[in-house]
């Protein structure tokens, strides 16, 4: 089985997103559904549907999260700058432009606010490697190289 990776903010992240499905989502949808059963016919009951379907969805986040919760390996940032990590912020040049990025676990990835997977071809291709080093990419617009200015 692949280990999971996360950061103690990440993890802190799960848990008040576990405690809100528990404590105010599960209460609702149950709700929903004694208030579509008093509406009679279950089985043309549009409302009845959609809330069972949201009970669903909510039940399966709720034991996603605490897998994730129980698995996860908590990585925490130890300030060490001499290669890169999962929980370490980078700093890359790509021709002209620079880009920064912080490495984390795929749970917490969101590339528009420049958090990357490790196990994203640059999250892969960036782990171990110190500042100066080059690395290359292969995207669907082609070879991407970068140099690696700093990491923080």
């Amino acid at each position: 089985m692949k280990q999971i990776y996360i950061t103690p903010e990440g993890l802190e992240k799960a848990k008040k997103e576990h405690q809100e499905f528990i404590e105010e989502k599960r209460p609702e949808v149950i709700q929903k559904i004694e208030s579509a059963k008093a509406l009679g016919d279950l089985s043309e009951n549009a409302e009845y549907h959609e809330a069972k379907e949201q009970q669903g969805f909510i039940e399966g986040r709720i034991r996603e999260l605490e897998y994730l919760i129980h698995n996860a390996t908590v990585v925490e940032n130890n300030h060490s700058t001499d290669k890169i990590e999962i929980g370490k912020n980078v700093k890359v040049k790509n021709g002209k432009e620079t880009k920064e990025f912080t490495l984390v676990g795929a749970n917490e990835a969101d590339p528009v606010g420049g958090k990357i997977s490790n196990e994203s071809p640059l999250g892969e291709a960036l782990l171990g490697k110190k500042i100066g080093e080059k690395i290359e990419i292969q995207t669907p617009k082609g070879l991407v190289k970068y140099q690696i200015l700093e990491i923080y």
